[in-house]
């Protein structure tokens, strides 16, 4: 069984570690809450919600929820930019924004109460190479200006304009300045970042299967697929399977690790993953084991499943969930090396 998660030691250095939060392309997100939701015809909301979004904001809401204070850089354009910077100024997440030209995009989660969520996802403005430029010396600096463990956790897509190569630009920024450094991205962004030799990547089972060309169906798939992280540069690296868990390895010649719980209902899954990776991130800042850090991740995404919104966890729920979690080696042999 796992030790409480609030433990005076872990605390004390979690909170001498800074959180930087990195946001390519945030939003703002709006949620939707109909009776039952009918394609092609008028549909009305019985509710409607707009709070910051974007992988990044997520992980910063998860991270505060935890008892960290996290930093959030990234874009922020027009007056949805205001609307999520002020949004993360609520709640008590410091916003270090780059403006520009274009407005921060707006997402939309559809939730219909008879079942099931429905996202849709604008792509975000065009980035000017100015801005670009800009943000890259943004970041740098505030990398530099900690001076305790810094954490720097690079999320989500990338807005039109920005190289391909942008996270892992960031990522050796951040490795310059003596970041440990996480990613979860996807795509020609997440094979670049493989490539800078992130300390840690943690992605979902349709983004590993694209990147790694395995189809992970199980957690020995997903343990095979892990390695070819690991093979493609991460220095240690998680898939998440959803309501199965996570599979984690530590070191390449090292056995892959799974962490799970009993499956909770949720009414939106959104920000688990999110959730998942600020909790490894906490529990790394906290001297925690790979072991202990993933069974904190698995249960994080498992209280964000109670969250009224997005990443909004609550610790208590967090410490209920975490002695539950289960921890195995994946015995059987992995395939499609």
């Amino acid at each position: 069984m796992n030790k409480p998660l609030n433990k005076p030691e872990a605390d004390s250095r979690t909170q001498s570690a800074v959180f930087f939060c990195v946001s390519l392309n945030p939003a703002i997100d709006t949620r939707l809450v109909l009776d039952q939701f009918q394609i092609g015809r008028v549909n009305r909301a019985s509710r409607v919600d707009r709070a910051p979004g974007g992988k990044a904001a997520h992980v910063a809401m998860a991270l505060r929820g935890l008892g960290a204070t996290p930093k959030w850089i990234g874009f922020a354009g027009g007056a949805t930019g205001n609307e999520l910077k002020e949004g993360l100024h609520v709640l008590k997440i410091e916003a270090i924004s780059v403006s520009t030209a274009h407005p921060t995009r707006v997402n939309l989660e559809i939730i219909d109460t008879r079942g099931g969520v429905t996202e849709i996802l604008e792509p975000g403005g065009a980035i000017a190479p100015s801005e670009w430029c800009e943000f890259q010396k943004t970041c740098e600096t505030q990398f530099q200006r900690a001076a305790s463990k810094k954490i720097v956790l690079v999320s989500g897509s990338q807005p039109p304009g920005v190289p391909a190569e942008a996270s892992a630009v960031l990522l050796k920024l951040a490795q310059s300045s003596g970041c440990l450094t996480f990613v979860d991205t996807s795509g020609p962004s997440l094979d670049a970042a493989l490539a800078a030799r992130p300390d840690f990547v943690k992605i979902n089972r349709e983004e590993a299967q694209s990147v790694t060309g395995f189809a992970v169906n199980d957690v020995v798939s997903a343990s095979a697929a892990v390695r070819k992280l690991l093979e493609r540069g991460a220095k240690s690296a998680a898939i998440s399977l959803g309501d199965q868990g996570i599979v984690g390895i530590q070191q390449y010649d090292e056995p892959a690790i799974h962490a799970w719980m009993t499956p909770l209902r949720a009414k939106s899954t959104v920000g688990c993953g999110d959730s998942a990776l600020a909790g490894f991130a906490f529990a790394t800042a906290s001297g925690f084991s790979f072991e202990r850090s993933l069974a904190l991740a698995v249960a994080c995404g498992a209280a964000n499943c109670l969250a009224t919104f997005p990443a909004r966890i609550q610790k208590e729920h967090v410490e209920r969930f975490e002695p539950g979690v289960s921890i195995e080696p994946v015995l059987k042999k992995e395939t499609a090396r």
